[in-house]
């Protein structure tokens, strides 16, 4: 029996209905089905560390864009693709817990910043480590350089087309 999910889907497909099978088909499922792997991990630890995914998003941006981790609401919903109302929901949940501060905007006195707060960033930096090594285990066991190779082969995916 085949083990493979991905290979019994694209056989199945075969049998069934073989003119909808591109060359893209097979590495289009095993992405998804990896995606999904990587996304339930990280629901996971999130739901451990009390977090949504939308907070975890927020806080993580924050503490990625660097010290004094603070951005205008607008970044943050253009950084996460979040609309306006999306990001202030989002926000007022992590001022309620503590996790972050609306402050005045230091260049323009009208409008407001999000920072971390010292709890956020303890926050933010455990769900990061967290997040990653759950990701990391998921590949836990495959012949050395495999994860490598597949980043490097992924690569050209990303590049933008002119």
């Amino acid at each position: 029996m085949n083990d493979d999910p991905v290979d019994r889907l694209i056989d199945s497909w075969w049998q069934e209905l073989p003119e909808v099978l591109y060359p893209s088909s097979e590495l289009a499922k095993r992405i998804m089905v990896l995606a999904g792997q990587l996304n339930e991990s990280t629901r996971q630890v999130l739901r451990e560390l009390g977090l949504t995914t939308a907070e975890f998003d927020v806080i993580v941006s924050l503490r990625r864009g660097g010290s004094p981790y603070r951005q205008k609401p607008s970044e943050l919903s253009r950084n996460l693709l979040l609309s306006s109302g999306g990001t202030s929901n989002v926000t007022n949940q992590l001022v309620r817990r503590g996790l972050v501060v609306r402050e005045p905007d230091p260049v323009d006195g009208r409008g407001t910043q999000i920072q971390l707060t010292p709890e956020g960033i303890r926050l933010a930096e455990q769900a990061v480590k967290a997040s990653s090594a759950a990701h990391h285990e998921l590949w836990a066991g495959l012949p050395e350089g495999t994860v490598e190779q597949a980043a490097k082969a992924l690569r050209p995916l990303f590049k933008t087309k002119a």
